[in-house]
């Protein structure tokens, strides 16, 4: 325990195997005292979801460079209750880093994302928090170039801070690192899923469907995280979880008894 150092806490929704969570561990290693807190297998597109109705169990499954690593069987969101209220609960976590995922979180993934909703989940609390994701599913991608300019974001949200109750979330794009153009400030890109579920035949000749589809953007704007990740750029996306359609309150005053 080093009370001088900044408390990282990293969360993910791969599980305690993933590439992605080396690639993070080293990005937070050098910036602050670090304990990590992770599903036990993959627990992608889990959204928000929380475990409800049956045990969470907490394993502390090893400790190595002065970092503790603990994984369980819940979700991403189980993840930071648990870092909050058994692994650090007397303590208090300057910033929450989750991922980094296989697969990008742009766009409407965002909100399936368990990378992102692990972020949201710590920034109810007021927690910095940040979500990073590199546009490559491959289990053996290449994280390089998502250390570089991630290792850059973290350190600066260390020092600067966010606003109350707000998150990032990171996108890197699928190329080396000295084609990277830069750091764009984004804003969320209209798009929508294709999605068709493939029905297949298992061995024992019953049937089941595996779930497939791409992203279509239905907007061209260079500003947003997809026009960012098409041009080489990293999108940093703030993000609240208010969902309220604000600008739609007084025209719908009609409905009000």
């Amino acid at each position: 325990m080093d009370e001088a150092r900044p408390l990282i806490l990293i969360v993910n929704d791969d599980g305690y195997e993933a590439k992605g969570l080396e690639a993070m561990v080293s990005i937070a290693k050098p910036l602050g005292e670090v304990v990590v807190v992770v599903p036990d297998r993959t627990r992608s597109g889990m959204g928000h979801a929380i475990t409800m109705g049956e045990p969470l169990r907490l394993t502390n499954y090893k400790n190595e460079d002065g970092i503790a690593y603990y994984k369980t069987n819940g979700t991403p969101v189980d993840c930071i209750k648990l870092g909050e209220k058994v692994v650090l609960r007397d303590r208090k976590i300057d910033l929450v880093l989750s991922g980094i995922n296989h697969g990008s979180n742009s766009s409407v993934s965002l909100i399936y994302s368990g990378t992102m909703a692990a972020a949201i989940e710590a920034a109810f609390d007021n927690i910095p928090s940040v979500g990073l994701s590199l546009l490559d599913y491959s289990p053996n991608a290449d994280f390089s170039a998502a250390v570089h300019y991630g290792r850059q974001i973290v350190e600066k949200v260390l020092k600067k801070g966010l606003p109350p109750h707000i998150c990032l979330n990171v996108n890197f794009p699928k190329v080396p690192v000295e084609e990277i153009k830069g750091i764009r400030i984004t804003r969320q890109c209209h798009a929508t899923w294709h999605e068709d579920l493939q029905e297949r035949t298992d061995p024992y000749g019953r049937k089941y469907y595996w779930l497939t589809g791409w992203l279509e953007r239905l907007e061209e704007d260079e500003n947003t995280c997809e026009g960012a990740l098409q041009r080489n750029y990293v999108s940093v996306q703030p993000v609240q979880f208010d969902l309220t359609a604000h600008q739609y309150i007084s025209t719908l005053k009609y409905l009000e008894l």
